[in-house]
């Protein structure tokens, strides 16, 4: 049974490559994040490798966050998530997305 009560943060640890070969199955689990929750963190820190549909997915998933009116946090990215958004020329798409660092980092 699905519950309908918000939840004020979900977060999804993200693990491994986010590419061509994963995305589609990640993209149903990261937009359901969306309907109930007033904030939903990704934790990049474990992405080890990220492609154009990797940061395509990305940016549907801020698509997401602004359509349905929830605070997305893209917490510990790792350097290969900095360095594609760098290399992509995304750093300013997701520059009013708060990266957050954990308190151990």
């Amino acid at each position: 049974m699905k519950s309908t009560v918000p939840m004020l943060r979900r977060i999804q640890v993200m693990e491994g490559p986010l590419t061509i070969y994963t995305a589609t199955e990640q993209k149903d689990v990261l937009l359901s994040l969306f309907p109930l929750a007033h904030e939903v963190e990704l934790d990049l820190s474990n992405v080890d490798e990220l492609d154009s549909a990797g940061l395509q997915l990305l940016i549907l998933v801020k698509r997401e966050s602004l359509k349905e009116g929830t605070q997305l946090l893209l917490s510990n990215p790792s350097p290969t998530v900095i360095e594609a958004l760098r290399l992509s020329g995304l750093e300013d798409y997701f520059a009013n997305t708060p990266f957050a660092q954990s308190a151990g980092a």
